[in-house]
């Protein structure tokens, strides 16, 4: 008992006491914080009292601060067929991107890795868009797309399309935009996980009599979900709040408005501020609840 006694006395004592945070740590957060306070914390805050705002008896076009929560209300009633149709957009977007996105990944990372600079320069081409304006790019395909342009000729020569009719303007131009503006989000995470997935695993596979189908289910699916669902986020939210090419300036029209249409004319075109507002907050907390649900889902360290 009495060695028992000793013992638990110098665990107890053998314990190191908690370390002390160093003010010089806190000093160098410091321009962090107030780097976030001062763009994030303060135009959120504005952006919430604005939504909340009320017309001005007074002034004709002006608002003032209020309680009004209606506004909220009120968009939701106006323009659902837009929220709804932004989110289908991009769940297309997002799935389309994904079937082209997750085979390039796979011939990058696992095909070309025996080939280093092969692998390089297919890795430099998925990028290499970034390196021209998105407006640049979008217009190009409008081009594309237009009466006089290559793809509206050879579907017309097919008998596909009527002679004098533009793509541009339709569901398949926005969803065609939306995915190749944004595939780079989607293949650049996959490829980061397979380029670092181990090949016995899939040299197991084969020895173990598995199809070339059953060793992408069961093993490279698996390895290379966090990768997946990493680019599905990155895809879908920029997509889901895209306002380029849904305009009738690029490759939409007027039934192929988005939210992010609506948000642009509310704030430049109508100046109606409250209800500009209210729509960027409810796709702001549209896009935290899908992250919230991935986060729960696989874990806060598959989002490094």
């Amino acid at each position: 008992m009495a060695f028992t006694a000793f013992a638990g006395t110098a665990t107890a004592v053998a314990e190191p006491a908690p370390r002390r945070r160093s003010p010089i740590a806190l000093l160098l957060l410091l321009p962090g914080i107030f780097y976030l306070i001062l763009f994030f914390v303060t135009p959120l805050i504005s952006l919430v009292i604005t939504s909340l705002q009320a017309p001005d008896p007074l002034i004709f076009g002006q608002y003032v601060n209020a309680f009004n929560w209606q506004n909220y209300v009120a968009v939701l009633e106006q323009y659902w067929p837009q929220t709804i149709r932004s989110a289908g957009y991009a769940a297309l977007a997002t799935l389309f991107a994904l079937l082209i996105g997750f085979p390039l990944a796979y011939f990058i990372g696992i095909t070309l890795r025996p080939f280093p600079l092969l692998q390089s320069l297919a890795l430099v081409l998925v990028i290499a868009p970034f390196f021209i304006s998105f407006l640049l790019r979008t217009l190009a395909w409008k081009q594309i797309f237009s009466v006089e342009g290559p793809v509206a000729g050879i579907l017309s020569s097919l008998g596909a399309l009527p002679p004098g009719v533009s793509i541009t303007g339709t569901t398949f131009s926005v969803v065609f935009g939306l995915t190749y503006n944004f595939i780079p989000f989607m293949v650049l995470p996959i490829y980061a996980t397979l380029v670092s997935l181990d090949l016995r695993l899939l040299e197991a596979g084969n020895d173990l009599y598995g199809s070339p189908v059953t060793t992408f289910r069961t093993v490279t699916l698996p390895l290379s979900a966090a990768g997946v669902m990493s680019g599905t986020l990155l895809t879908f939210i920029p997509a889901a709040g895209d306002y380029i090419n849904a305009s009738r300036e690029f490759l939409g029209a007027t039934d192929t408005t988005m939210i992010g249409n609506v948000i642009e004319a509310n704030f430049l075109v109508l100046q109606n501020f409250p209800a500009a507002a209210a729509l960027s907050l409810i796709l702001m907390a549209f896009i935290l609840v899908l992250v919230a649900a991935y986060v729960k889902r696989s874990g806060t360290e598959d989002l490094l």
